[in-house]
């Protein structure tokens, strides 16, 4: 169903709408979501639980030649090393396949993690707003809705503080090519106006899965630090290979924000070790 004009996101109960279907899939992109559709059958057969798209394809608002393919994979079993290595394999075969997309990325998860109630308000709130089922059972009909509250808030992106130490390595062994550079900022810049959003989201009393929305969203709530999370909604799209965003994400904005989430709303729970 559409979002209507004031809505934020919202059907008339106040929870948040299912975002994206495959009646917003551009038709340039349709052939490549059935071959992404089939291999995913070829590769996990039958430990294969069920399939989502999600991103702006299933938005409607991919771009040709450069939006990527996002995809999660629910198997019956936890992951292994083996199933993400053939997830990887299967996200390059497409993308030289196709060149209407630029990368695919699978996600993959057990259906027990899922479901479970340490997950419900993370990856369950995920699959059940975000994705688009693809194949198998829909696994938000066993899932509440969801309002933009700070339940939700901390246990989608209240766990800032544990990456920015990670972020800092990956920024210190990356190289100085734009190459390599290009696509940290991107990552880093998407992380980051979705928790400075998310930090305002029961606030704002919506959602929504457009960048610049968001950044305009948290303007109204913290304009000292506005022009930071524009700046970052710009490079989330489109990003330049710049080491210096970089130590300013790690050393200036996402201290800032991993700081002012604890105040706002509270450290995410802790996972078991290995779940990432």
């Amino acid at each position: 169903m559409p979002e209507t004009v004031g809505s934020r996101g919202l059907d008339p109960q106040g929870f948040i709408e299912r975002e994206g279907s495959h009646a917003r899939v551009p038709h340039v992109f349709r052939p490549v979501v059935a071959a992404a559709r089939d291999r995913l059958l070829d590769v996990f057969g039958g430990g294969l639980d069920s399939a989502y798209l999600y991103g702006s394809i299933p938005r409607g608002t991919a771009r040709v030649g450069r939006s990527d393919l996002d995809l999660v994979a629910v198997l019956r079993a936890e992951p292994t090393g083996a199933d993400r290595d053939a997830a990887g394999a299967l996200g390059e075969a497409v993308d030289k396949e196709f060149p209407e997309i630029d990368g695919v990325g699978t996600l993959l998860y057990s259906r027990t993690r899922v479901l479970s109630d340490l997950e419900r308000y993370d990856i369950g709130w995920f699959v059940a707003c975000l994705c688009t089922p693809l194949l198998g059972e829909d696994l938000a009909e066993f899932l509440p809705r969801y309002r933009p509250d700070s339940l939700l808030a901390r246990e989608t992106n209240g766990d800032l503080a544990r990456y920015l130490p990670r972020w800092r390595q990956r920024i210190a062994a990356a190289g100085d090519s734009e190459e390599a550079l290009r696509p940290l900022v991107r990552f880093m810049s998407r992380h980051l106006v979705r928790t400075g959003f998310t930090l305002v989201m029961p606030r704002w009393n919506g959602w929504t899965s457009d960048l610049r929305e968001m950044a305009e969203a948290f303007a109204d709530y913290y304009p000292e630090r506005s022009e930071q999370l524009r700046r970052a909604a710009g490079l989330g799209y489109e990003p330049i290979g710049d080491r210096a965003v970089l130590r300013t994400y790690v050393d200036d904005l996402g201290p800032w924000l991993a700081d002012e989430y604890a105040r706002v709303h509270g450290a995410k729970t802790p996972r078991p070790e290995g779940w990432e």
